[in-house]
């Protein structure tokens, strides 16, 4: 929960604990450049809530640490750079290391892996693209993007393009709301018990399916 992770800030909102104050504390020194690192962070480590980040630069660009532009750039960039490292991940990890893996995994089969694939490269574009938008899965996106070696120029223009509506959002709002940043947070806690219960129920769909489809074969096999 966001709320775990960030401590609640004094009446006046000068006071700020954890993930919160240590992100103010960064930005503060280090200008827009420190919300573009922590951005960058948050996008190779998920625990970090960037619905709790990008306000904050909003908020420090509002205290006149940095310019609203500064903030938005800086934080984009960061987007981009920690989506690339891990598009990079990906790429080293490569096709048949994965396929090695995956053919390890029980309840799984090469076809639903190449199945997979072949939705990637229907509608890798769209995923990579609307993925910097959904949490968590922002992050994770890059990866197969990397294995799939979608041509990096693509990937770049579409992680921008998705970043840069996703994080303008939510510095805009902390910079509005200012000292209120924190108003963001019951909204964001339901986008993401949202997100959650649905790829909950996607996967237990999934398991299920496949232990019925085990079970079957089995049974024809016998």
């Amino acid at each position: 929960m966001i709320t775990s992770l960030v401590a609640a800030a004094d009446p006046t909102g000068e006071e700020l604990t954890g993930i919160a104050g240590w992100s103010v504390d960064l930005m503060e020194r280090l200008g827009a450049v420190g919300a573009g690192i922590i951005v960058a962070l948050e996008n190779l480590f998920p625990p970090i809530p960037s619905e709790i980040i990008l306000p904050l630069a909003g908020f420090t660009a509002s205290r006149g640490s940095f310019t609203l532009a500064e903030a938005l750039f800086w934080t984009t960039a960061g987007s981009v750079v920690g989506a690339l490292l891990l598009y990079y991940v990906g790429a080293g990890f490569g096709r048949q290391r994965m396929y090695w893996v995956w053919e390890r995994m029980p309840l799984v089969k090469t076809s639903d892996l190449e199945r997979t694939e072949d939705w990637f490269a229907r509608h890798g574009k769209k995923a990579v693209f609307f993925g910097r938008m959904i949490p968590l899965f922002r992050s994770l996106i890059s990866v197969p993007a990397g294995i799939e070696r979608m041509p990096v120029l693509q990937f770049l223009g579409l992680t921008l393009a998705g970043s840069l509506i996703w994080n303008t959002i939510f510095v805009l709002l902390g910079y509005y709301l200012g000292e209120q940043w924190e108003r963001i947070e019951p909204v964001m806690g339901v986008v993401q018990y949202v997100v959650i219960g649905v790829t909950v129920l996607l996967l237990s769909w999934w398991l299920v399916n496949r232990v019925r489809s085990t079970v079957r074969s089995r049974r024809t096999a016998g």
